[in-house]
This record gives structure tokens, C-alpha cells and sequence, in this order.
């Protein structure tokens, strides 16, 4: 148990049987009236965003969630299946869990999964990632007055913005909370 003066960016609450991310917080403390906490938080499960206050030094639940490093194995016909970094076991995550990370991911891909009393509520990944250009046009030679771009499959499959003069074969940074091209990897 905390109270709403405890609370801080990125924690974790249980609000009803339902965990929630503490997006943004704002003590307010109008001229008459009591003291209050303005919260917008974020469903862990949904992504769904809502905006809640509570009256200030109101006990609330704080859901207490495990992050482990662990890497992605494979896909298979039940989920993607990771392996924790430091026990070496196994677990079986559904695609509706992990979202979109797998447009980011390749096989032996380090990444952070968040687990509340053994469940996996989703997968973290690094905030941008190297990945290798499967399929690009060649960029036009002439016009350069503008910063062009044209699309480029990665190696995971999706579809990427890039600059014209990215060439097929070259590994680029890609950022994993956009989809947008970074720059190319050392």
C-alpha cells in the first residue's frame, strides 16, 4: 500500500482488479477546497488511456511487477517462447501479450518481459534496434535538393521509411516505439 503522494512516472497500480501505468501526475492545490492528485494512467493489458484524480494522501494499491532479461527463442503454432537470461527456463507468451514487439525482433534478441504473479503483461524492447534491409529500389540519381525517402523491407518483414541513398543488404537502426528509420548501424 502507498498513498497518492508516493506516486511516480512509470509505476505500476492495481486500480480495481486492473493493473495501470502511471503516465503523468500533477499535485494540485486549489485556493479553497482540499489538496488532490491529478493522474493519467495507462491500462498495462488494453493500452487504453484514462484520466483519474484521487483525493490527496488516499491509500492505493501498488501491483508489484517482476522485469526479467530474457532472450526470444522461436515462434511457434502456441506463441513466441523466451528464455530467461539467468535461470535458462522457458516460457510460451501469446501473440496478444507481446503486440507489436515481433516487428522488432529476431531470434536470440534480448528483451525485458514484465510478469505479475507469473502472467507476462508484455514485452519491453531496447529503444531502437539493428536491423538488415531485405528489399529497397535503388535510390535516383539527380534531384537531391530535397531530403528524399522510399521504402525498404527489413528482416523481420515490415516496411520502413529510409533515405534514398540506402542501399539492399545494409543494417540500419530502426526506433521500436515509431518504426522509424534511425540511421545506420556501426
Amino acid at each position: 500500500m502507498a498513498t497518492t503522494n508516493d506516486l511516480k512516472n512509470g509505476m505500476t497500480l492495481d486500480l480495481d482488479g486492473q493493473l495501470w501505468n502511471v503516465v503523468e501526475f500533477q499535485h494540485v492545490k486549489p485556493g479553497k477546497g482540499p489538496a488532490f492528485v491529478r493522474t493519467k494512467l495507462k491500462n498495462v493489458l488494453s493500452g487504453k488511456v484514462v484520466e483519474r484524480t484521487f483525493n490527496a494522501g488516499v491509500k492505493i494499491d501498488v501491483a508489484i511487477l517482476e522485469k526479467r532479461d530474457m532472450q526470444f527463442l522461436y515462434k511457434d503454432n502456441a506463441g513466441y517462447v523466451f528464455m530467461d537470461s539467468t535461470t535458462y527456463d522457458q516460457i510460451t507468451i501469446s501473440p496478444d501479450t507481446v503486440g507489436e514487439a515481433p516487428n522488432y525482433m529476431l531470434e536470440n534478441s534480448e528483451v525485458i518481459v514484465a510478469i505479475h504473479e507469473g502472467n507476462p503483461l508484455y514485452v519491453e524492447l531496447p529503444a531502437s534496434v539493428p536491423l538488415k534491409i531485405t528489399y529497397t529500389e535503388p535510390g535516383l540519381q539527380g534531384d537531391r535538393s530535397s531530403a528524399g525517402s522510399k521504402p525498404a523491407t527489413v528482416e523481420t518483414g515490415i516496411s520502413i521509411q529510409v533515405p534514398l541513398f540506402i542501399k539492399q543488404d545494409e543494417v540500419v537502426l530502426v526506433d521500436t516505439r515509431t518504426g522509424e528509420y534511425l540511421g545506420r548501424a556501426n
